[in-house]
């Protein structure tokens, strides 16, 4: 009788025990976060490491980097010449490894571009001076390279000779200073119908000059280069006289 009633409680419990098994299975499959039992020997829930989400991980890439795309592009160094501001028109960069003759028709249309782009209401507001600055500098450049004097002004400064400011610099041909002061003498006593012949007659000149200038800095025969451009100083000054001309009013030519 005894040894009976001992049988039914070894029974009770070990239906108990696997009782308890099949519900923590359930639960933990139910809900697999869900924090296991407490360690009987040291009353603590063990830890587990969760890792970040991809949503995190990827907002961590997007401000990882403290600079803009802007400032990014605003830490591109200065071009050393005017000639590679204009990459389209003179991708070969100044002579000798370029012509001297620009397109001046290509030349304005990419300096419009180039101005759309650099133009200070375009930029944030911490950028706005570097902006003012790269939009002076093509404006500069622009004006600079559209004007074959000037343009070779600036060709023979970076050799470092200055024939801008020079004011000895002047052409000892005698030929040469009859026919401006011939040519002063047409525009002075010019009617309007005249002006154009002499605007050809005087761009025929400007385009000899350049064809001289174009062979001298090929060959980098400076001397030749500086002499010429004192020459079409007289050129360029008859073409602005022409540009201003009123009937009766007299000519003034800076030699």
């Amino acid at each position: 009788m005894r040894s009976s009633i001992l049988r039914q409680r070894q029974q009770v419990l070990q239906t108990c025990k696997t009782s308890t098994r099949r519900s923590f299975a359930t639960s933990s499959s139910r809900n697999p976060n869900s924090l296991p039992s407490i360690c009987q020997s040291c009353s603590k829930r063990p830890t587990h490491t969760t890792s970040q989400t991809p949503l995190r991980r990827r907002w961590q890439s997007s401000t990882a980097s403290p600079h803009s795309a802007t400032d990014t592009v605003s830490a591109h160094p200065v071009p050393p010449t005017y000639y590679e501001l204009f990459p389209e028109t003179l991708p070969q960069g100044p002579p000798p490894s370029g012509p001297f003759h620009i397109d001046v028709r290509e030349l304005r249309r990419e300096f419009l571009q180039l101005q759309a782009v650099a133009h200070p209401d375009r930029h944030p507001s911490h950028l706005k001076a570097r902006a003012e600055g790269t939009s002076a500098r093509i404006n500069e450049a622009y004006k600079t390279l559209q004007n074959p004097l000037l343009r070779a002004q600036y060709l023979l400064s970076l050799k470092g000779i200055d024939v801008a400011e020079d004011e000895t610099a002047r052409v000892e041909d005698p030929e040469l200073l009859m026919e401006v002061l011939d040519t002063r003498e047409e525009i002075e006593s010019a009617e309007e119908g005249d002006l154009d012949e002499l605007r050809r007659m005087n761009e025929e000149r400007i385009a000899a000059s350049e064809k001289v200038l174009d062979r001298s800095f090929k060959e980098d025969d400076l001397d030749l280069a500086k002499a010429e451009a004192v020459r079409m100083r007289y050129w360029i000054n008859i073409k602005e006289s022409l540009d201003a001309w009123e009937r009766g009013q007299p000519v003034v030519l800076v030699h």
